[in-house]
């Protein structure tokens, strides 16, 4: 795993270099931005190197007005699924069908901004084992602004069938990011959670087997404070939840594992030249299984460079040693662990191209199905415009989680007597990865149609016999889909609140 890392590093560097070089090649600057109510607005100043170690990440358009406004919007989208109930060997298309509604809200003040980001709805599975889900996320970020800092209070809600990496249940994860354009993104310029680290909580890197609906709740609240033109300190705080509802045992307990999940993170950054930072961080992680008792803990001690060019690049890459302190409870004792910890992260906009690459390496939760996960996870998504209405957008990512601990009789025995299904019980590894391509079209001012195709694939390293109301089912290790994708949104011009 080491050499991966290390390779994966090598890329973003070299991908680095290359961006630094197109920076040095000539080009005219661009236009200013128009607003999006038809007026030229003057461009508001703004910190164009911020604390690499905080949350928010710098806009790669800088000088966007920002504006108080309400936007509403409708989207509704059918898709063809290979295999709708995600199982292990599982096939037979089944069409899909969504209807959600969202809504964005931000209001700016003299030392206070507020924004908030709504999607909910429904989605109908033709299927008789699915049928009806609902569909939920809400996104809220509150920041109070002084002359030398800033203090966050956030929190990201979700109820959804199936976990957010790849955005899977919305039949692709770009169909769904592209055509809404304001979930997570555009919030007080950079997003509610837009340079969030899956350090912080949140994370879950799998699709779940069956169709598993699940709560998942994240709260931050984090602070920067500016000590000198060049220094700055940050510190961040995070509580997050994940439960798991449906697929139940006789028990009425769900097959999945629950989990929730303290962080901490503090650190001292310091500007190097008007484009380079440095920043080192520790970082505590807490985690508690309800279902079995078990938990563990972390300590990462993390440095970190970044690189900025304002409006057109943003490169961040941190490592550090990770120490691991299990409490397996009924499952033999306690273990400690020594690993490395790592993050990277590229983002470069081109005149018509933008693109966005990300690499972690963090404890996670397990996404239910592991009690507690090294993860590797790396995304990369790229969108281009192609003349004034036409743009068309990819995403591919992957992620890798090996259990913290190693499989033992007495988990076994637990996930029996406690008639839990513990999926992928008998294994030490699995992966999910998928990739994604799409184009969507603008039509008049207000509507939006979009096509999408994503492929999907969950493997476990090991075939097992998913159990499930204490029956055997079907022995498998790989779960794949393919979902295309057709829909529209309907987004009418904001309002604007004077």
């Amino acid at each position: 795993m080491k050499r991966h890392f290390r390779t994966l590093t090598l890329m973003l560097i070299l991908a680095a270099g290359a961006a630094m070089a197109q920076d040095d090649a000539s080009q005219q600057p661009a236009p200013p931005p128009v607003s999006a109510f038809g007026q030229q607005n003057p461009a508001q100043p703004v910190s164009e190197n911020p604390p690499i170690s905080a949350i928010d990440q710098p806009g790669l358009d800088p000088h966007a007005t920002a504006e108080s406004f309400l936007l509403f919007g409708l989207h509704f989208s059918e898709s063809a699924d290979s295999n709708v109930s995600d199982t292990l060997g599982g096939s037979g298309v089944r069409s899909v069908s969504r209807g959600l509604g969202s809504l964005t809200l931000q209001k700016l003040w003299k030392n206070y901004d507020v924004a908030l980001d709504y999607i909910g709805g429904a989605a109908y599975y033709n299927t008789k084992n699915l049928q009806f889900e609902q569909m939920q996320q809400l996104d809220v970020d509150n920041r109070i602004n002084w002359k030398r800092g800033q203090l966050g209070i956030r929190d990201s809600f979700s109820y959804l069938p199936e976990g957010t990496f790849g955005f899977g249940a919305y039949g692709g994860g770009g169909a769904y990011g592209a055509s809404l354009g304001s979930l997570g993104a555009g919030l007080l310029g950079s997003g509610a959670f837009a340079g969030q680290s899956a350090f912080l909580g949140g994370g879950n890197f799998g699709s779940s087997l069956g169709q598993t609906p699940r709560l998942m709740n994240l709260g931050l609240v984090d602070v920067v404070e500016n000590l000198t033109p060049k220094s700055s300190v940050t510190a961040a705080g995070g509580y997050g939840i994940v439960h798991f509802y449906g697929n139940p045992d006789v028990a009425g307990v769900s097959s999945f594992i629950g989990s929730d999940e303290e962080t901490a993170q503090v650190a001292y950054d310091r500007i190097l030249t008007p484009r380079d930072q440095a920043a080192i961080s520790y970082g505590y992680q807490r985690f508690n299984f309800s279902v079995v008792g078990t938990e563990f803990h972390s300590d990462v001690i993390q440095v970190m460079y970044g690189h900025r060019i304002s409006g057109r690049m943003d490169f961040m890459i941190g490592a550090g040693p990770q120490f691991t302190f299990i409490n397996a409870g009924a499952l033999g004792g306690q273990t400690t662990r020594i690993g490395v910890a790592g993050r990277a992260s590229l983002r470069y906009r081109f005149p018509k191209s933008t693109v966005a690459l990300t690499y972690e390496r963090f404890n996670t939760n397990g996404s239910g199905i592991f009690l507690g996960a090294e993860t590797d996870a790396a995304t990369l998504g790229a969108t281009r415009q192609l003349g004034r209405v036409w743009s068309v957008f990819s995403d591919v990512g992957f992620a890798r989680n090996h259990r913290l601990q190693p499989l033992s009789t007495q988990e076994l025995v637990i996930c029996t007597v406690q008639n839990i299904g513990c999926p992928g019980v008998s294994s030490n590894v699995f992966s999910y990865g998928y990739a994604g391509l799409g184009v969507h079209r603008q039509v008049g001012r207000s509507f939006r149609v979009f096509a999408s195709y994503q492929f999907n694939d969950l493997y476990f390293d090991s075939t097992f016999c998913l159990n499930s109301a204490n029956q055997v089912g079907p022995c498998n290790r790989i779960s794949r889909r393919h979902v295309g994708t057709i829909g529209i949104d309907w987004t009418p011009r904001p309002i604007r609140l004077d």
